[in-house]
């Protein structure tokens, strides 16, 4: 069912992979509709590879994507406000993207208990990377402490799975799907950590 959801995006992805692309539908993941990283940059490693794609600037448009989508949520969450934050997370449109008052809120407290590097850390953990602008917006964050923390550790993140991809293409030309998938079970694992974590905290 999941393979099902995501494999009409693969294939156009896969014929219309570009750094415009790339920057793109990182800002999309950066934001709040819940598009996977593991989706964009293993595939662009592959080209990359094969001669196609610059890895270097893979990593950067990239990160240019993440830090435009970061952006968004930021702004949003700095001019709505929290009231506005949190009633729009209780709609039904919210879920339709796989967020709820409890996601919110877990990147808020993530937020408050590490301070303004949360936005670096969070970068790099499945599950909060894509939400913890909005409590930085909430919270007003500096605005350049906000980009250069949000460019670092998107920049980590996204050189970390693109080089783990790029490195694998030995293993792409034959496992190419095993691999995609491999990633994104991978984030959905961690995320499930991450709940049952906290379910284990509350209880």
């Amino acid at each position: 069912m999941l393979a099902e959801t995501f494999q009409p995006f693969i294939d156009w992805y896969m014929s219309n992979i570009n750094y415009v692309t790339i920057t793109a539908l990182m800002a999309v993941e950066s934001s709040f509709v819940p598009l996977p990283s593991e989706l964009i940059l293993p595939p662009a490693a592959y080209l990359a590879a094969k001669g196609e794609l610059n890895l270097t600037l893979i990593i950067l448009f990239s990160t240019i994507g993440c830090v435009i989508g970061a952006l968004f949520n930021y702004l949003l969450s700095f001019y709505l406000g929290r009231k506005i934050i949190y009633a729009l997370a209780d709609s039904k449109w919210a879920r339709i993207f796989f967020i709820n008052r409890q996601k919110v809120e877990h990147a808020e407290q993530y937020f408050l208990n590490n301070g303004n590097s949360s936005t670096f850390i969070g970068r790099l953990l499945p599950g909060i990377r894509h939400l913890i602008s909005i409590p930085a917006g909430l919270s007003k964050m500096n605005l350049k402490q906000f980009i250069l923390f949000t460019a670092i550790g998107s920049a980590l993140w996204n050189t970390i799975l693109t080089l783990m991809s790029y490195f694998l293409i030995d293993k792409w030309e034959v496992y190419f799907r095993e691999i995609t998938w491999g990633f994104i079970l991978l984030g959905l694992g961690f995320i499930l950590y991450l709940v049952v974590k906290a379910l284990k905290k509350k209880n």
